[in-house]
């Protein structure tokens, strides 16, 4: 598919900048840049697992993934982490650490950069679908089920590595005291069971 320049109209042609090839203008300085996408996920920490949705919309309907999405250019990606999660999971969330960050490489399309945060829900609030899930489910680290993105299983592995729980586990430990003693105790479930929101 030709494009055009956004100045003059004119078709755009391959020319070699920097050692590669783009499409620009012969007639003024615009050059079409293929800048990758700037997207976020966070693994949504639970005392029985990690927060998960089941796609409604394509790419992979059916299948979950962690709550995440584009970010815009007007937000940060930790601002543009937090929006996804309250669109994804209708629910706020607090970001508490940096996963990683991961290229996606795509034929079709410009490539990502996915920004993959880990967070947990605000006091008191309760996950649900939103308009781009189909449901929402808490999945034991033991059990969770195929997901649809390659980076969101990536993020889940780099999240559950034992070097990344041993540096996690002041602040989890910090965060579990602080909702101890708000709340009274209460009987947990089993964390191997795909518990409902």
């Amino acid at each position: 598919m030709g494009h055009f320049c956004v100045r003059c109209g004119a078709a755009l042609v391959p020319r070699t900048i920097e050692g590669r090839e783009h499409e620009a203008c012969l007639h003024d300085d615009f050059v079409l840049w293929r800048d990758p996408k700037v997207a976020t996920a966070v693994v949504v920490e639970t005392e029985n697992g990690v927060v998960l949705g089941r796609r409604a919309i394509e790419p992979g309907r059916g299948l979950w993934c962690l709550p995440g999405g584009f970010v815009n250019d007007d937000e940060s990606p930790e601002g543009g982490a937090e929006r996804e999660c309250l669109e994804e999971i209708g629910a706020p969330v607090d970001v508490t650490g940096l996963i990683g960050v991961y290229h996606i490489a795509r034929a079709e399309a410009p490539s990502m950069i996915a920004i993959v945060y880990r967070g947990r829900l605000k006091d008191g609030a309760v996950a649900r679908a939103g308009s781009e899930m189909l449901e929402v489910a808490v999945f034991a680290t033991d059990a969770l089920p195929p997901l649809a993105f390659s980076s969101h299983r990536e993020a889940l592995t780099d999240y559950f590595s034992p070097v990344a729980r041993a540096a996690a586990e002041p602040e989890r430990a910090g965060a579990a005291q602080a909702r101890r003693s708000k709340r009274p105790s209460r009987a947990r479930g089993s964390p191997r069971r795909r518990r409902m929101l």
